[in-house]
């Protein structure tokens, strides 16, 4: 086993937390893992790893030694992809929110497809955030904070909660002039948003929770759009979702001065500085095409 295979499996052990983890993972033997340590606490003269009741801990060594071979992996890889992968190729698994992915993320995923002809793309939509490590995932469009802290995020812009019903609806039942009034309407919830019923408006201890009467209540967004067409209601929705109704005057969107702040749009990574060469331009690529989007308030550069 080479010494970068050894820094390899020091940055895993601490990633994953056990011997055993790192060996599945890493799909080596459980006694060549023992080896590569004893081999760099050797080479180290000092002790790395220490077993807790729980999970291998580093010791102060271990956590200076793991922080240098994160660095020098990262320049390793770098100095590859720059002088071998000139053609990008392989497979590239990305995932994103159900209707955010369909409108924004496949279109831009075919795009790539016929800029990189050796690429294949697998895209998985779904409205939970699925772990990166565990599905094997590259690469992931996140709408909210990350909740994370070990992932790597870049920001594309913002987009609101808000309340949007239809003139029809307005005309026959009145327009809310305050989240308050929320409690007299009609109100058709997303059960993924609202699980309890209510919507909230303010922060902390300024907390509004508004009981909601509703008769309808969905899964998914597109039946949610077409119940608030019709006429059936008052619908809380990501701003993108409703931008093209509000747009044309199909729907009209309520109290702005109660929404609740912005949620970023990110590209979520776990590792900036490991990225393989398709995973960076599909990145940089994606950071490019959904931040100059005009439904988003511009993001800065990271």
């Amino acid at each position: 086993m080479d010494r970068l295979e050894e820094l390899e499996i020091l940055v895993a052990i601490l990633h994953y937390g056990s011997l055993a983890e790192t060996a599945r993972r890493t799909r080596r033997s459980a006694p060549a893992i023992t080896r590569a340590i004893a081999s760099l606490e050797q080479r180290f003269g000092a002790r790395l790893l220490e077993r807790t009741t729980r999970r291998m801990a580093p010791t102060e060594a271990g956590t200076r030694l793991a922080e240098r071979a994160q660095l020098v992996l990262g320049y390793y890889n770098e100095a590859v992809e720059d002088t071998v992968e000139t053609r990008l190729s392989g497979l590239l698994s990305i995932t994103a929110p159900v209707p955010f992915g369909r409108k924004f993320v496949t279109p831009l995923a075919l795009e790539f497809l016929q800029l990189h002809a050796g690429i294949q793309i697998e895209m998985l939509l779904n409205d939970r955030n699925l772990n990166l490590i565990d599905e094997g995932l590259d690469l992931a469009v996140r709408i909210g904070h990350l909740a994370d802290s070990t992932m790597v995020a870049r920001k594309v812009g913002d987009v609101s909660r808000i309340l949007v019903a239809s003139p029809a609806y307005l005309a026959r039942c009145g327009e809310p002039l305050r989240p308050e009034d929320l409690s007299s309407h009609q109100a058709i919830i997303g059960a993924m948003n609202s699980p309890y019923g209510e919507w909230r408006f303010g922060l902390h201890e300024e907390e509004k929770r508004i009981k909601l009467s509703s008769r309808l209540i969905f899964n998914d967004v597109e039946s949610q759009l077409l119940a608030v067409r019709a006429g059936y209601g008052i619908a809380r929705l990501l701003s993108y979702q409703a931008a093209e109704d509000l747009a044309s005057g199909v729907m009209i969107r309520l109290l702005p001065n109660f929404e609740p702040l912005p949620l970023p749009v990110q590209l979520v990574v776990q590792n900036a500085r490991r990225m393989p060469g398709k995973v960076r331009a599909f990145w940089d690529f994606a950071w490019q095409r959904l931040s100059n989007l005009p439904l988003f308030t511009s993001a800065p550069e990271t």
